[in-house]
């Protein structure tokens, strides 16, 4: 008779870290597990202010940020325009979907619900909006972001919730594609604008959508040291 493996979640919160070190590093940890070597992982940091487009983006979506002022990344996730910056929790989950479902919509649902879980806890209800990826208050005030991408079944990018950041840097851009659309944050919402807080609450709901009965720190070696240098 097998014995059941446990479900084991390597998680960094390093502060603030450069989009591009946060791809070389997730570059390593999903080759990594693409291998089959180590576990599950999840990033956890801000970004300095960045704008990405996603590989299919449209760059007239970019707008004013195309000036100059903040620097312009493309990036291979799924979706459109954002900004990235201090004050917005950047999730990235290396999950090998083998081990859970192998199904992108899947996914993409339960990364949301994770938000969900946590906006809920922190006392903000909020929901989807048919087909608009994220997280949404009161089906039109977007809260979170969701872009993702996927190699051999393997995650990488991920999610960017607004914690507290200075929403002005959406402000030059048609967010996500969506002509309109409005930006807010835990704290606008009312909430708590506590980076710790929020991140052990966000934390809490991950490991319980996915089922990881342990956590453990993930060690910065060698190799990451090399990706981000």
């Amino acid at each position: 008779m097998s014995v059941p493996v446990e479900r084991t979640l390597a998680v960094a919160r390093p502060g603030r870290v450069d989009y591009d070190a946060a791809v070389r590093w997730q570059e390593v940890l999903v080759e990594r597990r693409v291998a089959g070597d180590g576990t599950d992982a999840l990033l956890l940091l801000e970004h300095p202010a960045v704008y990405t487009l996603g590989r299919g983006a449209d760059p007239r979506f970019l707008g004013r940020g195309a000036d100059g002022g903040v620097p312009v990344v493309r990036s291979s996730r799924g979706g459109q325009v954002t900004w990235h910056g201090p004050g917005q929790l950047v999730g990235y989950p290396i999950v090998d979907l083998r081990g859970h479902r192998q199904d992108v919509r899947w996914y993409v649902r339960e990364v949301e619900q994770v938000l969900i879980d946590a906006l809920e806890t922190l006392g903000i209800a909020s929901d989807r909006v048919d087909g608009l990826p994220g997280v949404w208050v009161d089906g039109r005030r977007k809260i979170a972001s969701v872009g993702i991408a996927i190699r051999r079944w393997v995650t990488w990018h991920g999610f960017a919730l607004n914690v507290a950041p200075d929403l002005a840097g959406f402000a030059a851009i048609t967010p996500c594609g969506i002509d309109g659309v409005e930006m807010t944050s835990v704290a606008r919402e009312g909430q708590t604008a506590d980076m710790d807080a929020v991140t052990d609450v966000v934390l809490a709901a991950f490991a319980a959508r996915f089922g990881y009965e342990s956590l453990t720190a993930l060690v910065e070696d060698k190799r990451r040291d090399e990706a981000c240098a």
